[in-house]
């Protein structure tokens, strides 16, 4: 799962659809994840990760995650087929 591939995303953390014109911040967390998950990394990667770098318990972050998927997935932001 990552951004389509028609999404812009800044390395200050602006996120931009053309097809719909709306744009979003992301903050540092939703950026690292957001480059991890077009990095091709599934969801105990991503976790370990973030639960090794900031501090947040592994159900905390899960809860947090699914519910960020959620939100990109509302706006339409990510190709879930790859």
């Amino acid at each position: 799962m990552r951004l389509k591939k028609n999404i812009a995303l800044s390395e200050s953390g602006f996120v931009f659809d053309p097809s719909s014109g709306d744009s979003f911040s992301l903050n540092e967390q939703a950026q690292e994840i957001i480059s991890l998950m077009n990095a091709g990394k599934n969801i105990d990667e991503i976790s370990g990760i973030i639960t090794e770098t900031y501090d947040v318990e592994q159900p905390e972050f899960e809860k947090y995650y699914y519910d960020f998927l959620g939100m990109l997935r509302q706006y339409s932001l990510i190709d879930e087929d790859e």
